[in-house]
């Protein structure tokens, strides 16, 4: 079993597709928010509140063109069979499905950096190819001067109008030169004021450093994703190739405002290291994650009804437990929440907002839609991975009974194999008592 405190739940709920409907080409924003509630199958007097983003797509004929520059770590620690040699095959699988809209090109580094590989299109597979094969482990990881290098190479290929994008291929694990977090972190925030993104891609086990590859994706203005095997790999980077390489929308905020005539008490299930304060939701000058071209979020809020008895030192503190309770904007008492997203074009440098009111409404659980049950077994699965003490009414045969019941269409066999791996977790457990 995972180590609790490695386990995220949102992680675990996002790597589903549950169907969001995404912006039309003429809606006024690139972001449509999606919700649902019903009763919580976790505890059975409180209510569970799905809320999901989608961005708008585009047809593959119509994308940008791209410059990515890929910065490969090739130290001595990538020599694992599941990183230097599975990212390679990994890209190999990715140039096979581009073409000459995008230009790739390679730089690597371990005790130095180099460029292996300059700005190749995307259609000369033999030369991507060759430069990838030659590619081998060994040495010490100097991140910096390899984000330096990348960074510039992707400068001075810079499309105008396009997708400039570094894609760092790393375990993390930075041991020589600029090394600290805030330093490399720095170092990207720098870069990132070109309007070159940043895509992170984490490999392999052990040694990998979640935490500062998940800050650089971020201050870098991109996203991050970690591959340990060639189905993995697939989804991100064949599946996923448009959410994960081409931004549709950057500094993406989401704050939640509780009505607290109808709510006693509320917590978000999950998102621990990726809460902001209250002020930041405004701040322009505040950096958030971005989101790609027809990229999903869902999140859960469990919402404790007015009235309802709770033990307020274990949930989450209210934002109006000292405030004198007024009344909603427009009397209207049926508003349970208001859900508020901020968010920049890819170029842009100002926010704007969009805002969505959703009704109280007592929905059994059995009644919600098959997506919004399967998602909520996901999220179950998770807390119980991370021993969460707040679900109190269900178990893991439940939630793979839920599961089960609610696959859906499963193109990709995602959903069939989460259910198995549940099954063996229930299994280990069982083992370890």
């Amino acid at each position: 079993m995972p180590p609790k405190e490695s386990v995220r739940v949102e992680e675990f709920v996002n790597y589903f597709d549950y169907g969001y409907e995404a912006p039309k080409k003429n809606d006024e924003h690139p972001i449509r928010i999606y919700t649902e509630m019903a009763n919580s199958p976790y505890n059975s007097k409180y209510k569970l509140v799905k809320i999901g983003l989608k961005t708008r797509e585009f047809l593959a004929e119509k994308r940008p063109a791209s410059n990515l520059v890929f910065l490969i770590d090739v130290s001595g620690s990538m020599s694992d069979a599941n990183k230097l040699p599975l990212v390679k095959e990994a890209m190999k699988m990715m140039v096979r499905k581009m073409d000459k809209k995008e230009t790739i090109s390679i730089v690597v580094y371990a005790g130095a950096s180099g460029l292996v590989l300059p700005a190749t299109s995307a259609d000369n597979v033999t030369e991507i190819f060759d430069s990838l094969n030659k590619l081998s482990a060994g040495g010490s990881t100097n991140g910096g001067a390899g984000i330096e290098l990348a960074y510039k190479v992707a400068k001075e290929n810079f499309i105008q109008e396009g997708n400039n994008r570094v894609i760092l291929v790393t375990d993390g694990d930075f041991n020589v030169g600029t090394t600290s977090q805030g330093s490399l972190v720095d170092v990207i925030k720098e870069k990132a004021k070109d309007n070159i993104y940043l895509t992170v891609l984490g490999v392999g086990m052990g040694n990998y450093k979640d935490s500062t590859l998940e800050k650089l994706s971020a201050y870098g203005n991109g996203n991050y994703a970690y591959i340990d095997s060639l189905s993995e790999a697939k989804k991100v980077l064949i599946e996923d190739r448009f959410k994960t390489l081409h931004a549709m929308a950057k500094d993406v905020k989401i704050q939640v405002e509780f009505n607290p005539q109808n709510v006693e008490a509320y917590r978000l299930i999950g998102y621990e290291n990726r809460k902001m304060a209250n002020q930041d939701f405004n701040n322009d000058k505040k950096d958030a994650g971005d989101m790609g071209a027809g990229h999903t979020v869902t999140a859960f809020y469990e919402v404790v009804p007015k009235g309802v008895s709770i033990n307020l030192p274990g949930v989450d503190k209210l934002k109006y437990q000292k405030a004198e309770i007024t009344e909603a904007k427009g009397k209207n008492t049926d508003e349970l929440l208001t859900v508020k997203i901020r968010y920049k074009d890819p170029k842009g440098d100002a926010s704007k907002l969009v805002e969505q009111a959703v009704n109280k409404e007592d929905r059994a659980f059995e009644k919600a839609s098959s997506d919004f049950k399967f998602a909520s077994a996901v999220a179950g699965f998770a807390m119980i991975l991370r021993e969460d003490d707040k679900i109190n009414d269900i178990n893991m045969s439940q939630l793979i009974e839920i599961a089960k019941e609610n696959k859906g269409e499963d193109p990709n066999g995602h959903r069939e194999e989460f259910i198995e791996n549940m099954s063996i977790a229930q299994k280990i457990a069982r083992k370890v008592r």
